[in-house]
């Protein structure tokens, strides 16, 4: 073999045969199967734990089903229009929109101003951070009994410190006008510390030359907190109502353990109504009519929250 064309064959470059179509197809139906394998326990969860519950209490909804077992017939939106009839009903959700309104405002403002005080700098931040965040580690359980003895009008710390200037006992969780406050301030002790950390995380990212350039031009440190930090945390703010809101829409806990929903219904949520509808009363077809009227509030709610938040980002 010549030299010529022994260098013409090492020049060639060297091809691999490419698989075929029934090669491809084979590895597609594995990489399928594989994935099909890694999602099944997660789509057997769902369907049975979601869905199927969802479903299964919509049909509910619609039967006058009962924990005596009587009455298990489809009755149509009977429910639906007795529900949207009954006065304890409104009342009751009257009493969960009027706790977000009041227990949302001051979690959002009062964990801004917690994290804005130890964004500048404050001493032993691991402590203020720490008590910060505390409470929030804390059993609804442990945060109730706890608020229930502080509010207690005879030996209550809260009514002993009042006593002191003049103030007459007040009956924190007797009286109806007092009451849902008094609950609002047990949760903004126990939850605001969630918020807080949310609010600190999106501060110390904000760019330290925005506050630089700012103090260049002049711009003193409220100038630079209104017109640097304020607009930079609008994100974080959006999320934090929206969870808030969320959240407050469906407290049960505190107010359960703390009032069991009085003094006189002025503080019973509409899921207690709907927990005392169908475990105290039997009625749970009823039940679920409440509390699929009382979902479509919720998606309502998140619906605008989503517009808002879509119309702010454009």
């Amino acid at each position: 073999m010549s030299s010529s064309t022994l260098s013409r064959q090492t020049s060639q470059p060297r091809t691999t045969p490419s698989p075929g179509k029934a090669g491809l197809s084979l590895r597609r139906s594995r990489d399928n199967v594989n994935g099909w394998a890694f999602a099944t326990p997660f789509l057997v969860f769902f369907l049975v734990f979601l869905v199927w519950p969802i479903l299964y209490g919509f049909y509910m909804s619609l039967t006058g089903k009962s924990l005596t077992g009587a009455n298990d017939s489809l009755i149509g939106f009977a429910n639906y229009a007795e529900a949207f009839a009954d006065a304890g009903m409104w009342r009751s959700l009257g009493n969960t929109l009027y706790f977000t309104v009041i227990s949302t405002v001051p979690l959002v403002l009062v964990a801004l101003v917690m994290a804005a005080l130890l964004n500048i700098g404050l001493p032993a931040q691991w402590l203020w951070r720490l008590s910060y965040f505390a409470p929030f580690l804390l059993a609804s359980t442990v945060v109730s009994l706890f608020f229930v003895w502080m509010y207690n009008p005879q030996l209550g710390l809260i009514n002993d410190f009042l006593s002191k200037f003049g103030i007459p006992k007040v009956g924190w969780l007797n009286d109806p006008n007092v009451a849902m406050w008094s609950i609002v301030i047990a949760t903004l002790w126990w939850t605001v510390g969630f918020n807080f950390l949310l609010y600190l995380a999106a501060m110390q990212n904000i760019p330290v030359q925005h506050y630089e350039a700012a103090s260049l031009d002049g711009a003193g440190p409220w100038r630079q907190f209104f017109s640097i930090t304020l607009p930079q945390l609008t994100p974080t703010t959006v999320m934090i109502v929206l969870l808030q809101i969320l959240a407050s829409l469906k407290v049960f806990d505190q107010i359960y353990q703390m009032t069991a929903g009085g003094p006189g219904g002025s503080t019973r949520p509409v899921v207690q109504y709907i927990f005392e509808t169908g475990f105290t009363g039997y009625r749970l077809g009823y039940s679920a009519a409440i509390s699929y009227i009382f979902f479509g509030l919720i998606v309502l709610v998140s619906a605008l929250q989503f517009v808002i938040t879509r119309r702010r980002s454009a």
